[in-house]
Parts: C-alpha cells; structure tokens; sequence
C-alpha cells in the first residue's frame, strides 16, 4: 500500500469517527460557544463547563479535571473556542493514552478469544470483522458459534465464515454452549490454527444463570487448553451510555475480561462513556467501531478520539 492510499484510508477513518462522535463533539462546542461569548470564564461558567462534561458522559472526575485546568488557565479573560477544546482534547487524551492498546496475538497457538456482552451490542459482527482483519494479516483463523440462543446469530457467523475463508464450528440452536467451546478449541489445536474467535449469546449482566454459563464455557475449554481463553474481550454499545460501566463491572468479575471494543459510535450515540470507563476501570481499549463494513472497525487511538470528542480537526 503506497503512502497516498494510507493516507486516504486515514482521511475516510477521520471522517466516520468524526461522524460517529458527532452529538458528543457538537453538544460540547455549544456549550463552549455559549460560554466564549460571555467573554469571562468566572465560577458560574466553569461550572457549566464541567456540567457539559457530565452530558457527554465523560465521567465527573475528568469533568472536573477539565474545568480545573481551563480555570487555571490563562483563557479566563477573553477565552479563544479552540484552544478550549484543545485543552478538553489534551485532557480526555491523557485519560485514554494508557488503555489505547494493540490487541497482540503472541504466545499461544491457537490463540483463543472469547468475545462476550450484551444482547445488541454487536458481538458477532465484531467477531467477523476482526476475522477479516486477522485473516487478512495472513493469519489461519477458526470460529465458533457459541451464541446457541440464536439461530440468526449461527447463521450470521456461518456467513462470516465464507466471506473470510475461515472454518465455522457451530451446532444446532440450543445446543450447549460449553460442548461447542470445548470442540472449537480441540479443533483449533489439531487445524493449526492461529485465531480461535468464540461468540457467545448476549446476556444481561443481572442474570446470574446466564453468566454461570459463561464462566462454565471457560471452565470447560481449560480442560483442552490450561491457558485459554488467551483474551476476553468485552463488546460494548456506545449507545447505551452509563448502563455500559455496569456491563464492565459484572463482565469483569464473571470472565476476566482483558480488553474492551467500542461499537455504534454512529452519530447517535455520546461517545464521552469510553472516557469514563478508561478513567474507572484502567482496562485496555483495543478497537471501536462506528458502522457496519469491515473497514468501520479500527483499532483505538487516544489522540484521534480524543480530538474527534473535542470537535478539532485532525
């Protein structure tokens, strides 16, 4: 790939994430507008910023980090908009460098991720994503359907399996889920495969016979492999909003969770969530996600975010 084609490719990712954390981005420039035009920052705007902060989800702590700063600042007289939100992007930044990490596939063959989260956040067609991803690195990559609720979700994986050329270990719905892992890690190992991707039924984290499975299927493919599952990743709607701290909480202690991947950051939904878990949990952001195709799935950078959050350029 010659450099003009990478940097279209980062230009059409700029945009979509621009895009995607559009009401974020806008309800925060309205606020800081607003604010600008009464030309002095004192108490009572401060205030208002750090509020702002609060809507977009962004979490208090790093709300009132943010408003300290400005008020600090040398932008309390005659502020300028954009170094506002420049310093807004500075901030939310220094939150995210820490968990803006690769997801490396190293020290396990198979390497076995089991990919776990609630009903509609768009677990299996991440999986299929980061199976064309994988296989595209030149990797060998298996899945198995272990979403045995869903009929559609069988299918919907089987299908992903074609586009990638990549071997689909499913049974019938309603099978048991912990027998599907059991079988797709033997077969993993015996196929020589690099990439195991483990789906599984959506769940609500309150309800503790759907999570026993969970850790049962865990359970059940350490028989095979001690080590596995290598990585857990935890699919979360960034529509959801602060419903997805909770998911975290309870995914955390029920399957270890390694890594998060941020979906339907689509326009509607206020992105200012992932901050507030990065500034909560600490756990690593692989990727996030902001449409259906294959190429809407990116790995996680800090400071793309963090100035698409802010309404900046890139």
């Amino acid at each position: 790939m010659n450099d003009s084609t990478t940097e279209e490719n980062r230009t059409s990712w700029w945009r979509r994430l621009s895009s995607g954390l559009k009401k974020s981005s806008s309800s925060i420039g309205t606020a800081i507008t607003d604010l600008v035009s009464k030309r002095q920052l004192d108490a009572e705007a401060l205030d208002q910023i750090e509020e702002a902060m609060i809507r977009a989800d962004l979490g208090l702590a790093t709300a009132a980090r943010i408003s300290d700063v400005i008020g600090q600042g040398r932008y309390r007289q005659n502020p300028d908009e954009n170094a506002l939100k420049a310093i807004i992007a500075d901030e939310v930044e220094k939150v995210l460098i820490p968990v803006a990490q690769p997801l490396k596939i190293e020290g396990a063959k198979p390497f076995v991720i089991l990919v776990a989260g609630v009903n509609g956040s768009g677990k299996t067609t991440t999986i299929g994503k980061l199976a064309a991803t994988f296989s595209k690195d030149g990797r060998k990559v298996m899945l198995a359907a272990g979403d045995t609720f869903r009929a559609a979700a069988i299918e919907q994986l089987k299908i992903w399996g074609g586009r990638v050329g990549a071997k689909v270990i499913a049974r019938e719905q309603g099978s048991d889920a912990a027998g599907i892992a059991f079988d797709a890690v033997a077969a993993a190992k015996a196929d020589d495969v690099d990439v195991l991707l483990i789906d599984t039924a959506g769940r609500l984290q309150n309800r503790t016979e759907l999570m026993t499975e969970l850790e049962k299927m865990i359970r059940v493919m350490k028989k095979v492999d001690p080590t596995a599952p290598h990585a857990v990743l935890l699919v979360l709607d960034a529509t959801v909003g602060q419903n997805a701290i909770s998911q975290v909480e309870a995914f955390g202690k029920t399957a270890g969770v390694t890594g998060l991947v941020m979906t339907k950051l689509d326009g509607t939904a206020r992105g200012g969530i992932l901050v507030a878990i990065a500034e909560k949990f600490k756990m690593p952001v692989h990727f996030i996600g902001v449409g259906e195709s294959v190429d809407d799935l990116q790995p996680f950078t800090a400071r793309d975010f963090a100035r698409a959050m802010a309404g900046l350029e890139n």
